[in-house]
């Protein structure tokens, strides 16, 4: 009688004991963001290497911040359609319908080539010091008449088709490091390009703070890794073999530059 107490109340504590263990367990929790990654090149990771077949000339890169918070986070759906050489027009008209209302997060970064990003470093590197100087300065003239009302237009149609979405607008890191020693464009020249895409990075956190957008500013991320830096480099310099990814993030720049930047923001 006594043994079958006792083995009553061991059973019983032994279920007791695995419900607990049971509850408080935690239970996994479903991936529940439904993530679409808009944009341009710095976007679509050109420079990063590893680029899916199906991208074709957009360069999507598995090394792109999106594809790495695809694959640390494990959101419920993910599609990138972002594309090398994409403008404000281009994502309007060619990326926007990847969005839907069951969208419930969004990453964007576009306006550089709005702004002519290619044509100016191009200018820079050919033609010396005054004309890179102007060039820049007719892009700061174009980004700050152009650019507020573009980059509305493509938030304006981000938020129309996503209206429950997280929007995260992305910006761009600042090339070169200053005040060091440094082969190529001259420190005015520098100093200039350095101005120009702080403009354009301003522009476009303003125009996402308007559109009640987060903007994840990636700037302060590079500091010590930019060209022209004593630290690794997560820009790649003007490539004469590989033009395309002249100034663009390299692997590094995009899981040690902008993946933690957006995925402080994206949640």
């Amino acid at each position: 009688m006594r043994k079958s107490r006792l083995a009553t109340l061991a059973l019983s504590l032994a279920t007791a004991l695995g419900t607990t263990l049971t509850l408080a367990a935690p239970a996994e929790a479903a991936p529940a963001d439904h993530y679409v990654a808009l944009g341009d090149s710095y976007s679509s990771g050109v420079g990063a290497g590893s680029y899916t077949a199906e991208s074709g000339s957009c360069q999507r890169s598995a090394n792109a911040y999106p594809a790495l918070y695809n694959t640390n986070v494990r959101p419920a759906s993910y599609r990138s359609v972002a594309c090398s050489g994409a403008t404000t027009t281009s994502v309007v008209n060619t990326q926007l319908s990847a969005l839907s209302a069951t969208t419930t997060l969004v990453s964007v970064s576009v306006g550089g080539n709005d702004v002519g990003f290619a044509n100016i470093m191009t200018t820079c590197v050919l033609y010396g010091t005054t004309e890179c100087v102007n060039a820049v300065q007719t892009a700061e003239n174009k980004a700050r008449a152009d650019l507020p009302a573009l980059l509305a237009t493509v938030y304006n149609g981000i938020r129309t088709r996503a209206p429950s979405a997280r929007v995260v607008v992305v910006g761009y890191p600042v090339f070169y490091q200053l005040g060091t020693t440094c082969l190529g464009l001259s420190a005015t020249s520098r100093a200039k390009i350095n101005e120009g895409i702080n403009l354009v990075d301003d522009i476009i956190r303003s125009a996402a703070l308007a559109a009640g957008f987060t903007f994840a500013d990636v700037r302060s991320q590079f500091v010590g890794h930019q060209l022209c830096s004593y630290g690794e480099k997560w820009l790649h310099a003007l490539n004469i073999t590989n033009i395309g990814v002249s100034y663009h993030p390299t692997a590094a720049g995009q899981s040690s530059g902008y993946y933690p930047v957006f995925r402080s923001v994206a949640g």
